[in-house]
């Protein structure tokens, strides 16, 4: 796995229109989010659709939610494993929102945003946990300043906002399977 031009070269490519430049061009912070489109529903086109501004309103009740929504993550690990890229990981994904990490806000200026595709109260895969173990390691070794100590769940950046990735999130075995990679 590797990095060419800040995309994922494993990663199945799915441009978003919603991002931007960063301001000083940093990534130092991971954050950890889930999804699922409509809620506790896999596998479907949902996620695509609403990070590439295509999501159809009339598809599901729920989807009226979401209408003029602009947001998008970097990296999308689905259950199966795949890995879907929709920013660059130099850009500014629109993943956090109203956000803070170690005093600093506007975490989306130097965050990257990986989504995996699930619900707070439901486990996640072993092929999520394997797949984001190996990116964390890919992006630690391509970022400087990205290390072990600066990945977090949006819930850390945004509390009483946000609670992904939620309780059934592993972070132990997580860490301790970046760790083995890392060493």
């Amino acid at each position: 796995m590797q990095i060419e031009n800040h995309w994922l070269t494993e990663a199945r490519p799915c441009p978003s229109p919603f991002f931007n430049e960063r301001p000083k061009g940093e990534v130092s912070l991971l954050v950890v989010h889930n999804i699922a489109l409509p809620p506790l529903t896999y596998g479907g086109k949902g996620i695509e659709q609403l990070f590439t501004g295509c999501l159809p309103l009339d598809a599901h009740p729920y989807f009226k939610t979401l209408e003029a929504v602009e947001v998008s993550a970097h990296l999308l690990i689905r259950r199966t494993g795949e890995l879907v890229q929709f920013v660059a990981f130099d850009k500014r994904a629109w993943h956090a929102g109203v956000s803070s990490f170690g005093g600093r806000t506007q975490c989306n200026d130097f965050s990257i945003g990986i989504e995996l595709e699930g619900s707070d109260n439901q486990p996640y895969t072993q092929l999520q946990y394997k797949q984001l173990a190996l990116v964390t390691r890919v992006l630690i070794d391509h970022y400087d300043l990205l290390n072990e100590d600066r990945i977090c769940g949006h819930d850390a950046i945004a509390p009483g906002r946000k609670t992904d990735p939620g309780s059934s999130f592993n972070w132990l075995d997580y860490k301790q399977s970046l760790q083995a990679l890392l060493s």
